[in-house]
């Protein structure tokens, strides 16, 4: 099979097929070979790797990640694709296709099926529109990956590795450097891809933590306070956390745990660093056993 990466050759795969994008699925394909080395070398694929891709497409980067692994399940949740990627690779032996939506599919499973639960690899050029769902549910979940390393909008990969008090800082960027260490690896221009999209894009990747690097006894309740605190970013982080239900304590609870922090009462979120979320949330999670207790 002719390789996709070349433009002409996607184009006549397309054709062939008589495909026509899907808006809802925010289809672009990657048409430039050089891109795609890149993404190789970053993933650091090699043949004792499993390697998860979410989102195929025609196969484009499949087939590259084919002759790199030693396993790739591709999910791929448009239907009209499936036959296309039966044909792209079919001189592949190594390849899955699965017909999912990557937010319900059970990835812990099928590591557990596929790789005995070993660390995997996940690559993708992930749609814009969930991109946060899709990071979150891998790293929420526990599901056994050492990297990820994907093609996202620039701007979603700048907010990943943002630090407190820029305006790129926010949960995702909390939740990322929580879970791994994130590099950017290259920006990606729209005439990389097919149909051009709006905006630029950018490579990154995400080394997940041996150990998380901060302690915290409730990764759940954290995540919560987390979410809470940039739900109004105009807010004071008091007055966000008192209006989460989540959490449920009185304001001057929350306003002396603030204060255990040492830092102003008035701080917002987004003057917060990791560390201080953390233990943040050790000390609202111990003032909630204790009402409950009470």
């Amino acid at each position: 099979m002719a390789a996709l990466g070349i433009p002409q050759n996607t184009i006549a795969v397309l054709q062939k097929y008589h495909f026509n994008f899907q808006k809802k699925f925010g289809q672009n394909f990657l048409i430039d070979p050089r891109v795609l080395e890149r993404i190789m070398e970053a993933a650091e694929i090699t043949g004792e790797d499993f390697v998860l891709e979410i989102g195929p497409g025609i196969g484009t980067m499949t087939q590259y990640l084919c002759e790199r692994a030693k396993e790739v399940v591709a999910v791929e949740i448009d239907r009209n694709l499936i036959p296309i990627l039966a044909d792209t690779l079919q001189d592949y032996k190594n390849v899955t296709v699965l017909n999912e939506d990557i937010l319900k599919l059970d990835i812990t499973r099928l590591v557990r099926e596929k790789n005995g639960g070993k660390p995997i690899k996940v690559v993708a050029n992930l749609p814009y529109y969930i991109t946060t769902p899709i990071i979150m549910g891998l790293f929420e979940s526990h599901v056994p990956v050492e990297s990820i390393t994907i093609m996202v909008q620039k701007e979603v990969a700048d907010r990943m590795q943002a630090g407190p008090g820029t305006k790129d800082y926010g949960a995702l960027s909390l939740a990322v450097q929580y879970y791994a260490k994130p590099e950017i690896i290259a920006n990606v221009p729209p005439n990389c891809f097919m149909p051009r999209p709006g905006v630029g894009s950018t490579v990154i990747r995400l080394v997940r933590h041996g150990m998380p690097p901060v302690p915290v006894e409730d990764e759940k309740l954290m995540f919560g306070i987390i979410r809470a605190s940039f739900n109004q970013r105009r807010k004071t982080l008091a007055n966000s956390l008192c209006n989460s239900p989540k959490i449920g304590l009185p304001k001057e609870v929350i306003q002396e745990s603030i204060e255990e922090l040492e830092v102003p009462v008035t701080v917002r979120g987004e003057a917060l660093t990791l560390d201080q979320f953390a233990v943040l949330s050790n000390i609202i999670g111990k003032k909630i056993d204790r009402q409950k207790q009470e």
